[in-house]
Order: C-alpha cells, then structure tokens, then sequence
C-alpha cells in the first residue's frame, strides 16, 4: 500500500484552520465556498466530477447524476484535494471517473494515474472520515457488517471508503478483494502483520466456495439481508492451510453492485 501521507496530513491541517473536528453536517456547496471556489452540480458525460482552474476562479463540478449522496461527498472531497494540495499549472482542467476515484486498485495502477490520485484520495478520506474520530466511534467494538453500516450512515460516506479507511488505519484485521466481472482485480489488507498466508486468486475467478461466487451466480442482487449478510465460510476458501492449521470458521460479507458488475468482499475471522 502507498505509504504518502500528504493528502491526510493536510486534511488534518485544513480541519484545524477552520476549528472543526468534521464537516459531517455541513452542506459541501457552503464548505467548498468557504474555500474559494464554486461548487457546480450538472450533468457529466463520461465523468463524476471535474476541477477547472481559472486566474481568479476555481470550480469544481460534480455530476448530478450520480445517485449516491455518499459518492457525492466524496468526489467532491477529492476535487476539493486537488484544489488545496496540487500546483494550478499541473491541474487546469481535471476529470475524475470511477477508476480514479477507486481505492481498491493495486499501487501500480495507482502509480500510473500519478500519485496526486492517490493524494486525493487519502485527502477526501481523513476529510470525511478523520482519524481521531473514527478510532472512538469504533473503541471496543467487534467488525460487523452493521458496524460498517452505522459508521457509513455516521460519515455519510460510502461503504467501501468506510472498509478501505478501516483497512488504512489498521482497525480492523480484516481481508479485503475487490472482484470485476467475475475476475479478482485486487486485495488488500491491514499493515499490521496480518499472518495468513493469502492463495493465488489475482486474475482468476473467486474460490467456488466464496460467498463473492455465490453473489455472481446470482448475477450481482443482493441475496442476503440484516443479520445474515456475514455468512460463514472456512478458512480454506482464501487462504491457504500449514500442516499444523486446522480449517476454522472465518465470515465473509459481499457489497455486489450490479450496475458495473464489481464486488467489494470483506473476509474476517470468527
């Protein structure tokens, strides 16, 4: 995982320039205002969100026709790290896309689009969901599918921004792949000596046991609601087995979106 820090380090910054501990509750037009720049909702074509930087004038744009509030915030967020973090020469008139906007891509993709997506990124993401606060409102808690839910609604943030800060914070030993078109594109997991060893599943379909499998055949709907969205699974469905494991009980828990065909897999034990 990209270890560079700039972009929460300045999140971090700016929230103790402007005296909050979180902009949860401020509408994001009134907070990019308060900024310098404008904030435009309107229709994009092949885009969820553009920065255009004039002399005098900055805008951001944000594509109305995104449905999710909680991908909303963030595309802006991550706009709104361009405006403070990069230089105005390398980023005049910038266009974002789900791939740019994607935590869960390998470093090297991330690498390819520039590090400044990954700055971005880690910018929008202690904006909406900063450390101090995160780490409180999950003290003493297990990993559940209904903690990711109530701290998604907390944050009025998306799911997977919710996982992938779990992850970056090292919260929660939790193993996490992301699957396109019936493929695992990438995994990822805590920096925090988490010891099993993970099999070969890059490029290949998920394990015919997985619940990720289960959703495919299911051609992306949701098949499981409230309690049951965690099902179990054995440890040998992901991971492999030393001579002295034994195949323990692990829960893995499936956000399919059937739109683009992906599945965000979240892999814990019991």
């Amino acid at each position: 995982m990209i270890k560079n820090r700039k972009g929460s380090i300045r999140a971090k910054k700016l929230l103790e320039e402007i005296g909050c501990d979180e902009i949860t509750d401020i509408p994001m037009e009134i907070f990019v205002s308060g900024l310098g720049a404008t904030l435009i909702e309107e229709p994009l074509h092949n885009s969820d969100g553009k920065i255009i930087r004039g002399n005098k004038k900055t805008i951001i744009k944000i594509n109305s026709e995104i449905q999710y509030l909680e991908k909303k915030r963030f595309t802006i967020a991550h706009e709104v790290g361009h405006y403070i973090l990069h230089d105005k020469l390398d980023l005049e008139v910038h266009n974002e896309n789900s791939n740019t906007l994607n935590w869960f891509q390998a470093s090297e993709a991330q690498a390819k689009k520039g590090i400044q997506e990954w700055e971005a990124n880690d910018f929008a993401s202690e904006l909406l969901m900063p450390e101090a606060i995160i780490k409180k409102e999950v003290y003493c808690k297990k990993f559940s599918p209904q903690l990711l839910n109530d701290l998604s609604k907390r944050f009025k943030t998306s799911l997977t921004s919710i996982i992938f800060r779990l992850i970056s914070l090292n919260l929660y030993s939790i193993f996490v792949v992301f699957i396109s078109n019936g493929i695992v594109i990438y995994w990822s997991k805590p920096d925090d000596g988490y010891y099993i060893k993970i099999k070969d599943i890059t490029k290949l379909p998920p394990p015919s046991d997985s619940l990720a499998n289960e959703y495919i055949n299911a051609d992306y709907d949701f098949i499981y609601s409230g309690n049951n969205k965690g099902q179990e699974i054995f440890k040998s469905t992901w991971f492999e087995l030393s001579d002295y494991d034994s195949d323990t009980v692990f829960y893995e828990y499936c956000i399919p979106t059937k739109q683009y065909k992906t599945i965000v897999s979240v892999i814990w034990e019991k």
